[in-house]
C-alpha cells in the first residue's frame, strides 16, 4: 500500500459562505506534500454562480492513522479561513450546532 502524505481539499462556498461543500478533484491524494502543494497551485481561485467562494488546502496525513478510522473534518471560519484536519474517528470533534446547521461547521467521514 502506498504512504498518503497529503490530500488535497477543495470547497466550494456561496458569496456568504452560508453554503459550503466539497468539490471534487482528480486526484485527491499525494505521496509527498509536495505534490499537493503543485497540485493547489492549479485549483481556480473562483467557481462558478452556484458556489463563487473557492477555498483549497492540503491536509496532512498522519502515517501511523488507520485511513478505515479516519475522518475528515473541516470548516469555513467567518473571515474565510478554510481549517481541515484528518483525525481519528473515535476522536469527538465539538463544533457549534447552530453553525453547523448554517453548513459553517462540518464534519464529514472519510
Amino acid at each position: 500500500m502506498e504512504h498518503i502524505a497529503a490530500l488535497l481539499l477543495v470547497i466550494g462556498c456561496s458569496g456568504d459562505l452560508g453554503d459550503c461543500r466539497e468539490i471534487p478533484v482528480d486526484v485527491p491524494i499525494f505521496e509527498t506534500r509536495e505534490e499537493c502543494r503543485d497540485a493547489l497551485r492549479e485549483v481556480p481561485e473562483e467557481g462558478n454562480q452556484e458556489t463563487p467562494r473557492i477555498m483549497a488546502t492540503c491536509v496532512n496525513v498522519d502515517p501511523a492513522l488507520v485511513y478505515d478510522d479516519a475522518e475528515l473534518v473541516w470548516h469555513v471560519a467567518a473571515d474565510g479561513r478554510l481549517e481541515a484536519a484528518l483525525e481519528r474517528a473515535d476522536v469527538l470533534t465539538a463544533f457549534n450546532t447552530h453553525r453547523a446547521s448554517e453548513g459553517l461547521a462540518i464534519a464529514k467521514e472519510f
